[in-house]
């Protein structure tokens, strides 16, 4: 389990173990396994991970640096309570509060945007993506030749002129040389590939 250190109320450190916590309290005997109401007393919260979101082709998902905390205002004291150590949650003016879980999640951010360099030309998120994604496809394209030429320099012997080739090496080799034209070029499936004989 992850833990986040709070000092008056704010997190400081994250993450923080339970092996830092001794440290940062070497004169306290503690029980061998510490419980999280000891923990919550010292100003040690447990944290929960968020799932990752889902994001687009040009986006990216970042762990953030330091959990939050939930925050959902209720009308009574009683709903404010923590259930494990009895304390009442408050926000910044009194108010009680309830969500003793603090989270660590995610922020999605764009991987590209507008720019403008240092003449004037401003170059638009489009074409950064579409840069980007030409390089993608260029690596991708690459990969699957290298495969092909290895594929094929497997079957060279077949190839020599003292061996007779059969109709289904020659065929396999032609969809080899033919792997290009692909509808899925260059992002293959292994079963685009075709099967050696």
């Amino acid at each position: 389990m992850a833990f986040v250190k709070l000092e008056q109320g704010v997190p400081t450190k994250y993450p923080y173990t339970v092996g830092d916590f001794r440290k940062d309290n070497p004169n306290t005997s503690f029980p061998r396994r510490i419980p999280v109401t000891i923990l919550r007393r010292h100003g040690v919260q447990p944290v929960l991970q968020l799932p990752k979101p889902d994001t687009g082709p040009y986006q990216t998902a970042a762990r953030d640096l330091m959990p939050h905390k939930e925050v959902i205002r209720l009308k009574t004291e009683e709903d404010a309570t923590d259930p494990i150590t009895g304390e009442v949650d408050q926000d910044q003016v009194g108010q009680p509060i309830h969500g003793n879980n603090w989270f660590i999640g995610y922020t999605v951010r764009d991987m590209f945007a507008d720019t403008t360099d240092e003449d004037g030309v401003t170059t638009t998120k489009a074409e950064h993506e579409a840069a980007y994604q030409a390089t993608l496809d260029a690596k991708a394209a690459e990969a699957v030749r290298n495969k092909r030429d290895s594929l094929i320099a497997e079957t060279d012997y077949f190839a020599l002129t003292d061996v007779t080739m059969n109709a289904a090496m020659t065929t396999y080799r032609q969809a080899l040389r033919d792997i290009t034209d692909h509808v899925n070029f260059p992002y293959l499936n292994e079963a685009d590939w075709p099967t050696k004989p």
